[in-house]
């Protein structure tokens, strides 16, 4: 349809299938409207309020798999700062969509049958077996307009929203008659993508029906089930292992000034666990130390460890003190099932001539449960927090409005 701006003298061509009723000159926002002769008549003219809105009447879009054309624009308003604009979509074969966007949220929406009024407000609605809660309702005015339109749309209309993010229904009372819409949240890549550019509207709030970036209900089912998958793999692997001794000897220190301790050759088998070490000598106010090499003689790799034990005491202005211990444990982690054998080197403080020896043990253990404890908690904690995350997420997108 070809329509000439008697105001500006701009004519608007767009191949729209829908009897005009009413036209907002882009170019101007001169409106018009038919009279009972079929003419158009000047009716009124919108002076052009600041909202950058994003896209323009004639702007085309890819939304399920077919090119919409943008025949009109809406904006609206219901008190002096909230505003959001409504896009009129049709294609080729004359269906509609409807795009609202508001503080750089989108909606995409379509035209449903509603049998049930909803003029009395109720708190919820069902619909495609989903419960909806009611957002608001309102009484929008209308500040601008641009395109075609195939309905009156200077009428007073009442708006009533429910919504179960990312879903919304909406509907829109005139009197009696009542025009609902189902829509979904989409987000600003799919915009971008749809029209083809990045120049949209900056995101300022929390949509009405933006979702959160979780489900926490999915996210406990989930973490849930890997708890669960956690658990048995770990006592599948395990079930068979017992604590297993493989050294507990003592090892003098004069024998072993110029050699190593070797031990004998141990198998182990199972998954990996830690190789727990305790070594004790009789320090007193002396060191000791112990050097141990873990070798696998298969591949003849080896792993190091190394270890001081020092105790140390004595009186200072009357008071005892002490520092140190005789004893000491650790740990090489993670040590694979296979057939190895422990390099062992002592060494003591050479003015320490009452420490005779160096008692060493070695424990392959139980998988230690640690682990596992540790991968709880922090699933737990970022179930707590995410919680806590959407109850705040959700108090922002009801004080919104």
């Amino acid at each position: 349809m070809d329509f000439p701006c008697f105001h500006c003298n701009t004519e608007t061509k767009l191949d729209v299938k829908i009897d005009v009723s009413f036209f907002a000159c882009p170019s101007c926002g001169t409106l018009y409207s038919k009279n009972e002769n079929n003419d158009f008549t000047y009716r009124d003219r919108f002076k052009k309020e600041i909202y950058n809105n994003a896209f323009s009447v004639g702007q085309k879009a890819e939304f399920k798999n077919e090119t919409y054309t943008i025949i009109g624009l809406l904006i609206k308003r219901f008190d002096a700062v909230t505003r959001w604009a409504e896009y009129v979509l049709q294609n080729d074969k004359g269906e509609f969509l409807y795009l609202s966007e508001s503080s750089g949220n989108f909606i995409l929406l379509e035209q449903i049958e509603f049998e049930k009024k909803v003029g009395n407000h109720p708190l919820e609605i069902d619909y495609l077996d989903k419960t909806f809660e009611r957002y608001d309702y309102t009484y929008p005015k209308l500040d601008y307009a641009s395109g075609y339109f195939d309905y009156n749309i200077l009428n007073k209309i009442e708006l009533i929203e429910y919504i179960n993010p990312p879903y919304i229904v909406s509907f829109e009372k005139f009197g009696q008659e009542q025009t609902a819409f189902y829509g979904k949240h989409i987000s600003r890549s799919a915009i971008k993508s749809a029209f083809k550019t990045s120049a949209i509207p900056s995101k300022s709030e929390i949509g009405m029906v933006q979702p959160f970036l979780f489900d926490v209900r999915k996210l406990v089912i989930i973490f849930c089930s890997f708890a669960i998958l956690i658990l048995l793999t770990h006592w599948f692997l395990n079930k068979d292992r017992r604590e297993q001794e493989v050294l507990n000897t003592s090892i003098p220190f004069e024998s072993y000034t110029t050699k190593e301790f070797v031990s004998p050759s141990f198998e182990l088998k199972g998954s990996s666990a830690p190789l727990q070490i305790s070594v004790y000598s009789n320090v007193n106010n002396s060191w000791a130390n112990v050097q141990v090499a873990l070798v696998n003689e298969k591949t003849n790799e080896e792993v190091y460890a190394s270890k001081d034990i020092e105790y140390y005491h004595g009186n200072t202005d009357g008071e005892s003190w002490s520092e140190g211990s005789t004893s000491e444990n650790f740990n090489i982690c993670g040590v694979a099932e296979g057939k190895y054998h422990l390099s062992i080197t002592p060494s003591k403080a050479p003015e320490d001539l009452s420490n005779s020896s160096l008692v060493i043990s070695a424990t392959w253990n139980k998988p230690s449960m640690r682990n596992i404890f540790m991968t709880f908690i922090f699933m737990t904690i970022f179930i707590v927090v995410i919680y806590y995350l959407s109850r705040y997420f959700e108090e922002k997108r009801w004080g919104n409005y």
